[in-house]
């Protein structure tokens, strides 16, 4: 089952019916609070959940926040719709935890694409009883939690799937390209620095284990080798 959230009546109506032709199961909402209504009273979670900016009451980007802070909901994943199309937005939403982003207007057969690509990612990103230790690093998957020498660091979604792929792929070096299309899952033409900000922010959180994170000039980033 999608969810799609969009107050455009026109826009909804073709979304669900572009999905059902799909072999999708769709159900439209006009606003948050008939999705959450929605989501409380329904038995089983979307697959995915369609979600606009641009609503009346509460924004996407409102929305999406309450959808990531709770347990029940914060593994559905989000694509966002926007007319805006701005860096801004996206940097944003993708960092609060959405999967993908359509900017309007958007073909039919795009959409379909997008949901097949982030439905299948998530499919094979379901989460193991793993904890990977390197170093003074200590990462528990299941729990998404991060330890630096014993001690707990906060980070954000993409600031912990960035450091689990490195983790889990020692010593391989990953262009900016590659880190966007496996963590962000959308195509960044030209706006790499999405990455460099967050590794950047990333080695500061995890304090002296920072340095595990190298760079490799004119390439990308990797986990090098701990001595």
């Amino acid at each position: 089952m999608i969810f799609c959230v969009e107050d455009d009546i026109s826009i909804r109506d073709l979304m669900i019916y572009a999905l059902r032709t799909s072999g999708f199961e769709a159900r439209g909402f006009n606003d948050g609070s008939e999705l959450f209504e929605a989501i409380q009273n329904e038995d089983e979670k979307p697959q995915l959940i369609m979600l606009d900016i641009m609503l009346p009451g509460e924004d996407g980007m409102v929305i999406l926040q309450k959808l990531k802070a709770n347990p029940a909901t914060r593994k559905i994943p989000v694509i966002m719709a926007t007319a805006k199309g701005t860096e801004f937005d996206k940097v944003i939403g993708l960092d609060t935890g959405a999967d993908d982003f359509l900017t309007k207007p958007f073909g039919m057969m795009e959409m379909i694409a997008r949901v097949n690509a982030v439905l299948r990612r998530a499919g094979t990103n379901e989460e193991e009883e793993t904890i990977i230790e390197i170093g003074e690093l200590n990462l528990n998957v299941p729990a998404r939690k991060v330890l630096v020498a014993g001690e707990e660091v906060v980070l954000t979604l993409k600031e912990f799937e960035l450091l689990k792929l490195f983790m889990e792929n020692p010593e391989h070096v990953f262009t900016r390209e590659t880190l966007l299309s496996n963590i962000w899952g959308i195509d960044y033409v030209g706006e790499t620095r999405t990455v460099d900000v967050h590794i950047g922010t990333l080695r500061t959180k995890l304090k002296e284990c920072g340095r595990y994170i190298e760079t490799v000039r004119g390439v990308g980033y990797r986990l090098g080798s701990i001595g």
